[in-house]
C-alpha cells in the first residue's frame, strides 16, 4: 500500500517521446506507483500549439504553453523539448526549485553538463538522463553506477540509428550513399536535414557524454574530434567486405598515453571506421545503436538496442523517473556526477589506431619498395599490402591499386604517412583512408 503523497510530474514538450511518456503515465500509472512507492501524477505537459496534431494522444486539459507554471509546481521535470534554448534554462529553473530533472537532450548536456550538474549539486537534486545516449538502451547507469569501481579503458559505440541504417543499405543491399539516405529519409530515421547524423555532430555529443561518465573527467564537446560519413563510397564498402571488414560510423572515447610526453589521459572522437566482422559491433544492423565497452576488471560488455522512437526512448525516461520518485520516497540528496578525475583530454593527434589506405600507383619495379621506405621513415608498420592487377593510367605509366593496412602507431605518424604518399611521384593518388577499430 502506497502512502507517500503522490509526486508531481510536469512534461516540458508533446512530441512523439513526450507525447508517450505522459500517455504511458497514464495508462500505467497504478503499477509504476507501485514500484516507485509513490503515485505518480502528471500534473501538466507544456507545448508550443495546444492544437497541434499528435501522433499519441495527450488529454487536453493536461496541454499547456506555460512551462514555467508547471516547473515551479512539480516535483519532477522531464525536459523532451531537445536544442540548447529554452532547454538550458527550465532545466536550471527546475533544479534550483528544488525539483529532479530527467532529460533526454543531449545536446544541452553536451554543451551545458558541467553547470548543470553543478546546479543539481548545490541544492540536493538530481539530473537523470539515461534516454540521452543510445535510447532504449541501458548504457548510463551501468557506467555510472555498475562499473563505479573498475576502470574503462574503451568504448567504442554506435550511437546515431541513422547513418548505421545508411551504411549497412550500402554494406547489405549494395546502395550508394545517396540511395540509402533517400530510403532512410522515406522510413523517417533521417531529418529533411540530416546533417547533424551524417556529418557526426549528434554522435559527437554523445561522445562527449560517455567519455565525461565513464572517465570521470569533463569531457567538452568543443575537444570531440569529428569526421562525418558522406565521404564513404559504395566502393569503399564492398573493398572492406572483401577484407573482412564493414564501415561503422563509431564514436570511440579510451583512455591511452601520450607517446611523446608520457601523460595518462583521455580521448573522444567520432568518424567511418572498419570493423572486423566478427566483432560483434559488425552485427548490429539497420537503425538499431550498440555500445561496446572494454574495462580492466568486468572485460568486454555490450549493450544493444533501438537507439531512438517515440515508445523506446519513453522506456528509458519513466525508468529515470521512477528512479527519482524513488530516491523522493527514501529522501536524502542527488548523488552528484564523479567528474573528479581531472584526466587532460587528448588531442588527435595523440590516438593510437591503423590505417587502411587505398592508394593508386604506378606499375613498374621498386615502386612496392618507394612505398614502403615512406611508411617505415615514419615509424609506421604495414601489417597487410593487396594490389590488384594493372587496371589505368596509359600505355607507357600504367597503374595499379594498391591497399595498405597498418600495425597501430600514432595518428600524427599516419596522418604523416598519408600526406608523403599523396606527395609521391610513385602515387597517382590517394583513393582512400580509413581507420581501423576493434582489432
Amino acid at each position: 500500500m502506497i502512502e507517500y503523497r503522490n509526486l508531481r510530474v510536469a512534461i516540458l514538450g508533446g512530441g512523439s517521446v513526450g507525447a508517450q511518456v505522459a500517455s504511458l503515465l497514464i495508462e500505467h500509472g497504478d503499477e509504476l506507483a507501485a514500484r516507485a512507492g509513490a503515485g505518480l501524477e502528471v500534473v501538466g505537459v507544456a507545448v508550443r500549439d495546444v492544437n497541434a496534431k499528435r501522433d499519441t494522444d495527450i488529454p487536453a486539459h493536461l496541454l499547456t504553453t506555460d512551462a514555467e507554471s508547471l516547473i515551479l509546481g512539480a516535483d519532477i521535470v522531464v525536459e523532451l523539448i531537445g536544442g540548447i534554448e529554452p532547454a538550458r534554462t527550465w532545466i536550471l529553473q527546475a533544479l534550483q526549485s528544488g525539483a529532479d530533472v530527467i532529460t533526454a537532450n543531449k545536446a544541452v548536456l553536451a554543451n551545458h553538463g558541467p553547470e548543470l550538474f553543478d546546479a543539481a549539486e548545490q541544492v540536493g537534486a538530481q539530473l537523470y538522463y539515461e534516454a540521452a545516449v543510445g535510447g532504449a538502451i541501458p548504457i548510463i547507469r551501468p557506467l555510472r553506477d555498475s562499473l563505479a569501481g573498475d576502470r574503462v579503458m574503451r568504448i567504442l559505440g554506435i550511437v546515431n540509428g541513422t547513418t548505421n541504417y545508411i551504411l549497412d543499405r550500402m554494406d547489405v543491399h549494395g546502395d550508394s550513399f545517396g540511395e540509402a539516405l533517400m530510403d532512410a529519409t522515406r522510413l523517417g530515421y533521417a531529418e529533411a536535414d540530416p546533417t547533424a547524423d551524417v556529418e557526426g555532430f549528434d554522435a559527437a555529443q554523445k561522445a562527449a557524454i560517455l567519455a565525461s561518465l565513464a572517465f570521470h573527467t569533463t569531457v567538452p564537446l568543443d575537444a570531440v574530434y569529428r569526421e562525418g560519413m558522406t565521404s564513404v563510397t559504395h566502393e569503399q564498402v564492398v573493398a572492406a567486405r572483401k577484407a573482412g571488414y564493414t564501415v561503422k560510423l563509431l564514436a570511440i572515447c579510451e583512455r591511452l598515453v601520450d607517446a611523446e610526453t608520457g601523460v595518462e589521459g583521455v580521448s573522444a572522437r567520432v568518424h567511418p571506421a572498419l570493423v572486423p566482422l566478427d566483432h560483434p559491433l559488425a552485427a548490429v544492423h539497420g537503425a538499431n545503436n550498440a555500445v561496446f565497452v572494454e574495462a580492466e576488471a568486468a572485460g568486454s560488455l555490450m549493450f544493444y538496442g533501438a537507439g531512438a522512437g517515440g515508445v523506446q526512448t519513453a522506456s528509458a525516461v519513466l525508468g529515470d523517473i521512477v528512479s527519482a520518485a524513488r530516491r523522493h520516497v527514501v529522501g536524502g540528496p542527488g548523488v552528484a556526477e564523479s567528474t573528479h578525475a581531472n584526466l587532460p583530454v587528448l588531442p588527435m593527434s595523440s590516438v593510437n589506431t591503423r590505417y587502411q589506405i587505398t592508394l593508386t600507383v604506378l606499375d613498374e619495379p621498386g615502386v612496392l619498395a618507394t612505398i614502403a621506405t615512406l611508411f617505415s621513415d615514419r615509424g609506421v608498420s604495414v601489417e597487410g599490402l593487396s594490389q590488384s592487377v594493372r587496371d589505368g593510367g596509359d600505355a607507357e605509366r600504367p597503374t595499379a591499386t594498391l591497399v595498405v593496412i597498418t600495425h597501430q602507431a600514432a595518428e600524427s605518424s599516419l596522418a604523416a604517412t598519408v600526406a608523403a604518399l599523396a606527395a609521391s611521384p610513385v602515387v597517382s593518388s590517394v583513393v582512400s583512408v580509413l581507420r581501423v577499430e576493434g582489432l
